[in-house]
C-alpha cells in the first residue's frame, strides 16, 4: 500500500513526542510492507531513516520547524523566521501554504492509496489531496487545540482548521479514549468515525545501549545518599502540563517530608513563573530546573528519579510516562492523561487535586514497599502495546477507507 504521510517533524529534528511517534509508526508500517513518502516542512538529513522516503516541502532549516510557534498558539501569526539569504520573514501560515503547494505538486505526479496527516499543521494539505485528487484522508489526532490550551478556548484559527479537517477526514485516529471524547464533545464528530490506537514506547529508546552516568547529576546523587526521594517531571512548561498545580502540591508534600527533591526538566513560556512560584512557596532549595534536555541527559534524569509525575491538565497520550516506566520510576498520572488508560500500576489523581497529589507523593516516598511494588509492576505493563500492533491497526483503517472508496 502506498501511503503519503504528512507530518511536522522527525527525529533527530524533533521537539517532542510527536516526531518520535511518527517515526515509530512509519517504521512499523514499513515492516508490514507499506511504501511511505513522508513530507516534512524543512530540509535536513535523517541519516538513520532508510525505510521510507522523506520529502522536504521547503528549504527552511529544521530549527524553524516550529513555524513561529506551531505548538504555542499565542504566536501563530508572528513573523519570526528569516528566509535563507534574505531579510524577509516567514510566518507559520506561509510555511503551511508552501507545504500545501508542495503536496499538490506531488499529487500531480503520484497517486497514493491514502493520505495520513498528523495534527492540525498538515490537515489543510490533506484536505487538498481529498478535494482535488480524491485521495482518502486519515486525520491522526495526537493533540487538539483544547489540549494545548489546557482545556481553555485556545486559538480560534486552529480550532477552525481542526474542525474542517476532522469533518472532511474519511477516518480519524485518536491516541486515547480521552482524545476521542474531546473530538466528539468539542467538535461533534460521530463516535463511529473515530478509532483509538494507543502509542507505544520508542523502539530505538528500548534498544539503545544506555547505562546511567554516575557523574551526570552528582548533587542529586549526594542528596539521595542522605535519604532524599527524587520526584521528576518532563515536558514543555505550558498551561497544558499543569505544572503550577504540581508546584503547589510539592510545597504541601515538602511540608510533611522535607527530604523531597523535585526536578523540573524542560522549558517553555511558564519557566519564569514557576521559578518565582517555587521561591514564593519557600521551596526553592528543594526544586531543580534543568532547562531543555534530551538524549542521554534526559535518560539520566529518569534513572536517578524515584517518582515520575505527569501533571497534565489534558494529555492526549504521554510517552514520557512510558520512558520513565522503562527506567523503573513509580508513576503518578493525572486521570486526564491518555497513558493512564493503559497503565494500571500507577497512582492517579485529577489534575486540580493538589492535596491528593501531595498525599500520593508522600505515600510513595515514605513507604518503600509501596514504591517497589509500583516500580516493579509498571514494568510488566508498558509493553502491552507494541508498534507492530499499532501498524496493523492503522492498516485496517487504511483498508477500510480504500474499500469504501472503491465501493
Amino acid at each position: 500500500m502506498k501511503i503519503l504521510m504528512l507530518g511536522w517533524e522527525l527525529p533527530p529534528h524533533n521537539s517532542g513526542g510527536l516526531g518520535v511517534a511518527c517515526l515509530n509508526m512509519a517504521r512499523a508500517l514499513a515492516h508490514e510492507g507499506a511504501d511511505i513518502d513522508f513530507v516534512v516542512p524543512y530540509e535536513a538529513k535523517h541519516p538513520e531513516i532508510d525505510f521510507m522516503n522523506i520529502l522536504s516541502a521547503t528549504h527552511l532549516d529544521p530549527i524553524y520547524r516550529y513555524g513561529g510557534g506551531a505548538y504555542e498558539s499565542l504566536h501563530l501569526i508572528e513573523k519570526i523566521i528569516p528566509v535563507k539569504n534574505s531579510t524577509h520573514l516567514v510566518s507559520i501560515r506561509e510555511i503551511q501554504k508552501s507545504y500545501q503547494d508542495f503536496v499538490a505538486e506531488y499529487l500531480s505526479d503520484h497517486t497514493p492509496d491514502v493520505v495520513h496527516a498528523h495534527d492540525w499543521l498538515t490537515y489543510e494539505a490533506a484536505i487538498i489531496a481529498k478535494k482535488n485528487y480524491g485521495i482518502p484522508f486519515i486525520a491522526h489526532v495526537h493533540a487538539t487545540e483544547f489540549d494545548r490550551a489546557g482545556m481553555k478556548n485556545g486559538n480560534p484559527l486552529i480550532h477552525e482548521i481542526e474542525y474542517e479537517g476532522l469533518m472532511l477526514a474519511d477516518k480519524i485516529i485518536a491516541v486515547s479514549e480521552a482524545t476521542k471524547r474531546i473530538i466528539y464533545e468539542k467538535y461533534h464528530i460521530p463516535l463511529n468515525k473515530i478509532d483509538v490506537i494507543y502509542n507505544s514506547l520508542d523502539e530505538d529508546y528500548e534498544k539503545a545501549d544506555y547505562h546511567y552516568d554516575q557523574n551526570a547529576y552528582n548533587y542529586i546523587c549526594k542528596l539521595k545518599s542522605i535519604g532524599y526521594t527524587v520526584v521528576s517531571t518532563v515536558g514543555r512548561f505550558t498551561v497544558q502540563k499543569g505544572l503550577w498545580h504540581l508546584m503547589q502540591a510539592a510545597a504541601m508534600a515538602i511540608a510533611k517530608n522535607p527530604k523531597l527533591l523535585f526536578v523540573f526538566a524542560g522549558d517553555g513560556e511558564e519557566r519564569n513563573e514557576l521559578i518565582h512560584l517555587a521561591a514564593d512557596l519557600g521551596i526553592a532549595k528543594n526544586v531543580i530546573f534543568t532547562g531543555f534536555i534530551r538524549g542521554r541527559k534526559l535518560r539520566d534524569i529518569y534513572s536517578i528519579s524515584d517518582i515520575f509525575v505527569m501533571s497534565s491538565v489534558s494529555e492526549p497520550f504521554g510517552l514520557t510516562a512510558l520512558e520513565a516506566a522503562h527506567h523503573g520510576d513509580a508513576l503518578i498520572l493525572t486521570k486526564q492523561s491518555g497513558v493512564s488508560e493503559i497503565i494500571w500500576s500507577a497512582m492517579k489523581y485529577d489534575f486540580w487535586d493538589e492535596r491528593k497529589l501531595a498525599d500520593e507523593i508522600i505515600a510513595i516516598s515514605t513507604n518503600s514497599t509501596l514504591r517497589n511494588t509500583l516500580q516493579q509492576n509498571v514494568k510488566n505493563e508498558y509493553h502491552k502495546i507494541s508498534w507492530n500492533q499499532v501498524a496493523k491497526k492503522c492498516l485496517k483503517v487504511y483498508n477500510k477507507v480504500v474499500n469504501h472508496k472503491r465501493n
